[in-house]
């Protein structure tokens, strides 16, 4: 049998280690993106070829990397130790490209960030200074939009985005979930029963934020996951967050908002929570960015600063969740 030319064993070896790179991107992208659904949306393919390429992963490896049902997806241990391991190979393919086509690897040059306004004001501004103390030479632009960012017109670099992402053109990596509660000034409930059902909170004022809802919300019991949906008419519509939470304590309406800016309010009576067995849904954080071949060394740093940092973020200083949650307003009390 004729041994193939050198050339060619090289040729071939290249393509193999181009397929497993491929097919490791791939796995990653699947669990950044939640679903092998999201993860062909965002790399333009069919589910069929991101399901055939994570079958091919998990048998050129011999594990079972993901164990997938209706309506779940979870990592297996070999699925975890898979993809951290997978992060810091891609990684380091990117950096060997970058040397090759003579980058520096050192993050520099400026970063355009998009960041909705209320957040990007308070809970980001710790992990932003993090990474401009790590990365000295990144001059970084924070801009302050609650409006999807326009990538191409704008020279966008990246976006944070709280809720749902609709855009099947951009890389939408998974950050963390925002909780949120709902509250009432103690003004607006004095002469008022107290709540004891989501339908009694329809026949309050409420503030709308058009982002998250306007004229309904939806509240899931916490033990049992009983859902009810509530209608109302709004009696204020804002989208800002701020005025929002200034309105509410105000007495203007009921609000449902980020447990983060609303947490130290409700610790120090201005606001009331109601129902706190009913949670509204909580929103999703997402790092965006649009499709490329090649990102700078800036981008990739500060993309695994947000993925450290966000977590911590949505929870806001003060653990709101260890707060001791006030069910009756002050002048209620028995």
């Amino acid at each position: 049998m004729t041994k193939p030319p050198a050339s060619a064993q090289t040729a071939a070896l290249a393509a193999g280690l181009t397929d497993r790179i491929e097919l490791m991107q791939t796995f990653v992208r699947i669990v950044e993106a939640g679903s092998l659904s999201a993860a062909a949306s965002q790399l333009g393919m069919t589910q069929p070829t991101i399901s055939r390429r994570l079958q091919a992963l998990e048998r050129s490896l011999g594990v079972r990397l993901l164990q997938r049902s209706t309506h779940a997806m979870k990592l297996t241990d070999d699925g975890e130790r898979c993809y951290e391991r997978a992060k810091d190979l891609l990684a380091g393919w990117d950096e060997f490209e970058s040397d090759l086509r003579g980058a520096r690897l050192q993050a520099e040059g400026a970063l355009r960030v998009v960041v909705p306004h209320a957040f990007g004001q308070k809970q980001l501004i710790g992990p932003l200074t993090e990474f401009m103390r790590r990365h000295p030479r990144v001059m970084v632009e924070w801009l302050l939009h609650d409006r999807a960012a326009d990538f191409i017109s704008q020279g966008i670099d990246c976006a944070i985005q709280v809720g749902e992402v609709h855009d099947p053109s951009v890389v939408a990596i998974h950050l963390a979930e925002v909780p949120r509660m709902t509250v009432a000034a103690p003004s607006l409930l004095a002469g008022r029963p107290l709540p004891q059902h989501p339908a009694d909170l329809a026949a309050l004022p409420w503030i709308a934020i058009p982002a998250f809802y306007r004229r309904e919300v939806t509240l899931t019991h916490a033990r049992s996951g009983e859902q009810k949906h509530i209608s109302f008419r709004p009696q204020l519509v804002t989208d800002s967050l701020y005025a929002l939470r200034n309105t509410a304590i105000e007495g203007m309406g009921v609000a449902v908002g980020s447990s983060w800016i609303l947490a130290e309010d409700v610790a120090a009576g201005r606001l009331v929570q109601l129902l706190p067995e009913w949670e509204p849904a909580p929103l999703p954080v997402s790092l965006l960015y649009p499709y490329a071949r090649f990102y700078p060394a800036r981008l990739r740093h500060f993309i695994d600063t947000m993925k450290e940092a966000m977590p911590g973020a949505v929870r806001g200083a003060v653990g709101w969740d260890a707060l001791a949650r006030r069910k009756t307003p002050p002048g209620q009390e028995d």
